[in-house]
């Protein structure tokens, strides 16, 4: 088992954690990480786009002229598709982009993503992070401490809605809990700080 340094909130290190090897220390995964990222990214879109085919645009509803006798090609509407100001064929309409993948497969693209941070030193373990009350002032102290005041910073919590509110209003500091980890927040930012509590959640649902 994997064993990493554990820090108090000033940046100081006080001890040290041994991390599960099924979840920190598995082969890291890049193909399965980019489809939970897609997965995720999709499952935002909107899907609103909407294009109108000949039965919504208005209009069209007489013959524009006589069937035969004019020269001209036949004609049964002005908003065929074909005719300026008609309507569009094959055009975007609304659905939903999302797709699943299997839980093996999420589980096991999460501990690659934890595992390559752990790799390449990007994720650090601290005892606990507590503030009195949701302060900018207190996460930007905490993080100057760790060296990481001008880094994408991801703090992922046992779910303290004060260290959530503390982070909310810096540019690339992002605080969740650990029931709401995910891989393009793993990916996405630069340093990850997990709690001691944290971490003993993630070990007990991904081991």
């Amino acid at each position: 088992m994997p064993k990493v340094a554990v820090y108090d909130i000033t940046g100081t290190q006080t001890g040290e954690i041994e991390l599960n090897d099924d979840v920190f220390g598995v082969e890291v995964n890049s193909a399965l990480m980019h489809q939970a990222v897609v997965m995720q990214l999709a499952s935002q879109r909107q899907g609103t786009h909407a294009t109108k085919t000949r039965g919504l645009v208005r209009g069209g509803g007489r013959k524009p002229w006589k069937q035969k006798g004019t020269g001209r090609a036949r004609a049964g509407s002005t908003r065929s598709p074909i005719w300026v100001g008609g309507g569009v064929v094959f055009g975007p309409q609304p659905r939903s982009y999302a797709f699943s993948m299997p839980r093996k497969a999420r589980r096991l693209a999460i501990k690659s993503a934890l595992s390559d941070k752990l790799s390449l030193g990007e994720l650090l373990v601290v005892d606990q992070i507590q503030f009195a009350q949701p302060k900018t002032k207190d996460m930007v102290k905490m993080l100057t401490g760790f060296d990481a005041a001008a880094a994408k910073a991801l703090i992922i919590t046992e779910g303290d809605e004060t260290v959530e509110k503390s982070a909310r209003n810096i540019p690339g500091v992002k605080a969740i809990a650990s029931t709401g980890l995910n891989v393009y927040d793993l990916l996405y930012h630069d340093k990850i700080f997990v709690t001691k509590g944290a971490v003993a959640k993630i070990e007990e649902v991904l081991a």
